[in-house]
């Protein structure tokens, strides 16, 4: 009997390809490593990441309900439920004030929502997969799957096509060489059939709002993807995944070598990954 040959590829995401990218050793504490005395992953909770958590959850939420179905309850009261999964400690807060600053954020940004929904009311697709989690194998010869959950697919229907919407809750615009809208771009064109239409970043932090962008070309989206990928698989291979600023670390890599170094406090698990924080 041979072994389903999805437990032996390398998965790849927008998040892992990221991590990569900034330090080769990120990738590998946050991707690779496992703690041994839990056999868990290990990540650093920090109140950026804890509001954009709990911002996604309650947007993201809403896509499985029916259109006249999606604000009928307000999303600050879904967020005062999402937070609770958040709040203090779990959320990497030092003080009450820190966490009510973020928290005031999150609820701006889901005002806003309700204020200008847009797309939010108009019907959604997701991406099916055996695992729950979309994926599809970016490369069968060098046994590669690429892998992510796009944040909204808007459904075009006048013109059976979608609309890719990727969430922001930072307070930067997205980088113009960031991969992330080649992956979602690769994941729609290989997991469903309508054409791709558009594709946006939707900045909830700031006025700016919903921001069209140019549609990856699917030739050179491909190649740059699958370029990252290829050096990370090597770079498992030989195990030589180093930080390029030596032993010490970088600004990247320094939080989770911190834990390892005994430095941060065990907050949770979520059954794959063991919760710090610093």
């Amino acid at each position: 009997m041979t072994s389903d040959p999805k437990f032996t590829a390398v998965w790849v995401s927008h998040s892992s390809l990221s991590d990569f990218l900034k330090c080769p050793r990120l990738y590998y504490l946050r991707n690779v490593y496992k703690d041994p005395s839990t056999g868990h992953k290990i990540t650093v909770m920090t109140p950026p990441l804890a509001l954009g958590q709990a911002v996604h959850e309650v947007v993201e939420s809403l896509s499985i309900l029916p259109t006249e179905e999606r604000l009928k309850i307000s999303l600050l009261d879904k967020l005062d439920e999402a937070w609770k999964k958040v709040t203090g400690k779990w959320g990497g807060f030092k003080t009450d004030e820190e966490e009510n600053e973020y928290k005031d954020r999150a609820r701006t940004m889901l005002q806003a929502v309700m204020d200008n929904p847009g797309p939010i009311l108009n019907k959604a697709i997701k991406l099916k997969s055996d695992s729950g989690l979309p994926y599809y194998w970016l490369s069968g010869e060098d046994n590669i799957i690429l892998c992510g959950k796009i944040d909204w697919i808007e459904y075009l229907e006048d013109i059976d096509s979608i609309h890719i919407i990727d969430f922001k809750t930072g307070k930067n615009e997205e980088n113009d060489d960031s991969l992330q809208l080649h992956i979602y771009y690769l994941l729609a064109k290989n997991m469903q059939k309508r054409k791709i239409e558009k594709i946006s970043y939707w900045y909830l932090d700031h006025d700016v709002g919903l921001v069209e962008k140019k549609l990856p070309d699917e030739k050179e989206a491909y190649e740059k993807v699958d370029e990252v990928a290829k050096r990370m698989k090597l770079g498992r291979q030989i195990d030589h995944l180093k930080c390029p600023k030596g032993d010490g670390g970088c600004f990247a890599c320094r939080p989770l070598e911190s834990i390892l170094e005994g430095k941060g406090e065990l907050v949770g698990t979520n059954g794959w990954q063991d919760i710090y924080v610093l």
